[in-house]
């Protein structure tokens, strides 16, 4: 198969749209945009550009759910739990590893979702160290992670040191080289920055925050199968990411944690559930932790949840988590010249790096009508999402997204500007 280094140049040479389907006719991944539902050819209806959000559902997913509803729960009923629901939180976290995390077996699971997880493992990094009182934060990270640090903060009577963050760009190696001092006790950063889609120099940041001698926690939200990571080899402490956006879990799947080896059996998680202890079904009278990463979970895990992301999962084996992201920087640097060629008249700026290496797998166009551009969109089934400041996020999806669903898209982004600019 033709690699991306070998495809027509991104340009839009002889016009867009057939440049996009030079593009699509090189595209070594293009066979697996028929694996997903509501998608039969590449003229599908619907132009999706929130899979980074929300991903689309495959087909494999669909026919796995309907088997598990009657013969995994229908005809094993409780059995399950021994033949394999037991396991399926760990069983699925080593093959995310290995496909698109860089960690070893035993340190990821599935579990609860991105916030629970969140409280749960930097709960357990502040109280590890309890002879330090900050912790390091952005002010343009995930609404999510700055609520839930300023709660345990005041829980644990800790101070919050904040690191001002560009909204169009992100949070720097030298940023936090000056934010970080003897009384860190843990830094929690996003390795793609939400609005901008900045990406982060995770081995840059994370030698400097254990030269603190604290501790790390990666948010892998908008990463985690789009960007590869390499938490072992990066010395990261602990990471959480969603299933939902690009590993096509499904709306509200649960969420996976990271827990380094040389940190699993020190740290003592917060929310203590019967099934994160040594023998669950001994229902014992003390809580006494697992020895390994299962010591992470509380309740019972959520099955049903954790389903469909297994045949993402099994896509991004089978293409490598590398070549996902070589069509992720191909597809933003389409969308960013189509942007150029067509926005930039109308006022648009790119809210995102231009620097591939700097960029994750979504782009976010700026202009003050982008709150209406996107209302406009979403009638006409073209889906992006919106972020203020007047940010319209194109998220593209690599194993989902063709280059002629870009043009189109970007087309119509242009189209409705240009309406709502002219009234």
């Amino acid at each position: 198969m033709t690699d991306f280094d070998e495809a027509p140049s991104p340009l839009l040479e002889p016009d867009p749209l057939s440049a996009a389907r030079a593009l699509d006719a090189s595209d070594p991944l293009a066979p697996f945009r028929t694996r997903f539902a509501g998608i039969d050819d590449d003229s599908a209806g619907v132009v999706y550009f929130d899979g980074n959000s929300l991903g689309r559902p495959t087909r494999a997913s669909v026919d796995r759910i309907q088997r598990f509803l009657v013969e995994g729960w229908g005809d094993r009923l409780i059995r399950g739990w021994d033949e394999e629901w037991m396991e399926l939180p760990f069983t699925i976290g080593d093959r995310l590893g290995r496909a698109a995390l860089g960690a070893a077996p035993g340190q990821t699971f599935i579990g609860d979702s991105t916030t629970v997880l969140l409280y749960k493992l930097s709960r357990a990094a502040v109280d590890f160290l309890p002879e330090r009182s900050e912790i390091v934060l952005d002010t343009d990270n995930f609404p999510t992670d700055r609520y839930l640090l300023d709660g345990i903060a005041r829980e644990r009577g800790l101070r919050l040191v904040w690191i001002e963050a560009d909204t169009e760009a992100g949070v720097t190696p030298e940023q936090v080289a000056a934010a970080v001092s003897p009384r860190t006790a843990l830094v929690v950063l996003s390795h793609v920055a939400y609005r901008s889609g900045f990406l982060a120099d995770v081995p840059a940041i994370t030698r400097i925050v254990h030269d603190a001698g604290a501790l790390v926690l990666w948010d892998l939200c908008h990463s985690a199968g789009s960007v590869p990571t390499e938490l072992d080899a990066w010395d990261v402490d602990l990471a959480v990411g969603c299933t939902y956006k690009y590993l096509n879990g499904g709306p509200g799947s649960p969420a996976f944690g990271y827990v380094s080896s040389e940190l699993i059996g020190r740290l003592a998680q917060p929310i203590q559930g019967w099934m994160g202890v040594r023998d669950v079904f001994r229902m014992g009278p003390e809580y006494e932790p697992a020895e390994g990463v299962r010591r992470f979970l509380s309740g019972t895990p959520p099955i049903v949840g954790m389903l469909a992301m297994q045949d993402t999962i099994a896509m991004i084996e089978e293409c490598g988590i590398d070549a996902v992201r070589a069509k992720s920087v191909a597809l933003t640097e389409f969308a960013i010249a189509l942007s150029d060629e067509w926005l930039t008249p109308l006022g648009v700026s790119v809210a995102s790096p231009r620097d591939a290496d700097r960029r994750g797998g979504h782009v976010t166009l700026s202009h003050p009508a982008m709150r209406e551009v996107t209302s406009l969109l979403w009638q006409r089934d073209v889906i992006p999402d919106y972020r203020d400041p007047d940010g319209l996020r194109v998220g593209l999806s690599p194993l989902s997204t063709s280059f002629e669903e870009v043009c189109i898209g970007m087309a119509a982004v242009r189209d409705a500007l240009g309406e709502l600019t002219l009234e």
